[in-house]
């Protein structure tokens, strides 16, 4: 299944997610639906890697799951909307269009390496002459990711209007609409002079011999950006919300292990209010609205 992420996000609607999940059936155990986004490469991918961790929440809860890997962050609040999730793990700026489109509430971050939070670059070919960032860069080409992505679309559009002061359109050779690892192939095989990214996924393609370190270069690092949130529906059933983040942030590192994708390291308590940042830059680049 294919949606397309851009015209969920103008629309903030898809009739594609209204039918990602089958109506729970009360028989026996209760029955939770939690959904997954497009963490990694495929649907089947992501489903498979993120399953032990709400297999445990599930379980912990006493409940029976059913588990849907999404193909985009906006199909997310079209499930949350329509009551079709219980909780779901989504990327800061998704979570910020879900709960912008529903109310959903962030409950926990997860960590990586440790942290709850991760950093928004660019990378530039290794011999590109960058001391000072945008302005030596003016005139060269740009892959930006897609208008889902919080480090590879979001959060250097915000800096390009709010910061730098300049349009990309014009300032750079501009593209948009790439995946983060397409991003880092085209830097690295001298496609694009420039790309963006987030520094977790440029050290895990490294670290899986997909990129050479030194085949390109950060030429520029965002302030700390807040990780995945975990969320529940605003109508979520009463104190859903609390159990959730108790199980969660009571799962030790050698749980992590067993139970999250290499270098989870588990999760933090966390509300909205964590996301703020996320909100702020949205509201600023004309995603969404300020809510009243």
């Amino acid at each position: 299944m294919k949606i397309d992420r851009r015209t969920l996000i103008r629309s903030g609607a898809g009739l594609a997610a209204a039918t990602l999940f089958t109506p729970a059936i009360a028989q026996g155990r209760k029955k939770l639906r939690f959904g997954v986004g497009p963490l990694l490469p495929s649907a089947d991918d992501t489903k498979k890697a993120f399953t032990p961790i709400f297999a445990h929440l599930a379980n912990e809860l006493g409940a029976d799951f059913e588990l849907a890997a999404t193909t985009d962050w906006a199909g997310m609040a079209v499930a949350m909307g329509s009551g079709q999730l219980d909780a779901a793990w989504m990327g800061p700026w998704g979570y910020i269009i879900a709960n912008n489109a529903t109310g959903c509430q962030a409950v926990a971050t997860v960590k990586y390496d440790h942290k709850p939070t991760y950093l928004g670059i660019i990378i530039g070919r290794p011999d590109l002459n960058v001391s000072k960032f945008p302005d030596d860069t003016k005139g060269m080409s740009i892959s930006f990711a897609d208008v889902g992505s919080t480090s590879g679309w979001l959060i250097p559009t915000y800096c390009a209007k709010e910061v730098w002061k300049i349009d990309p359109k014009t300032f750079w050779k501009y593209s948009e609409g790439a995946t983060h690892g397409a991003n880092e192939l085209s830097v690295s095989t001298g496609q694009v002079d420039l790309a963006t990214d987030f520094d977790r996924n440029r050290n895990a393609m490294i670290a899986g011999g997909r990129i050479r370190p030194e085949s390109n270069k950060v030429v520029w690092t965002s302030d700390p950006l807040p990780n995945d949130a975990i969320a529940v529906p605003a109508n979520a059933a009463n104190g859903l919300g609390v159990e959730v983040q108790k199980i969660l942030t009571a799962i030790t590192v050698e749980q992590a292990k067993a139970l999250l994708p290499d270098r989870y390291t588990g999760f933090v308590a966390s509300t909205h209010a964590f996301y703020d940042v996320i909100e702020k830059a949205g509201i600023a680049v004309g995603k969404i609205k300020a809510k009243a």
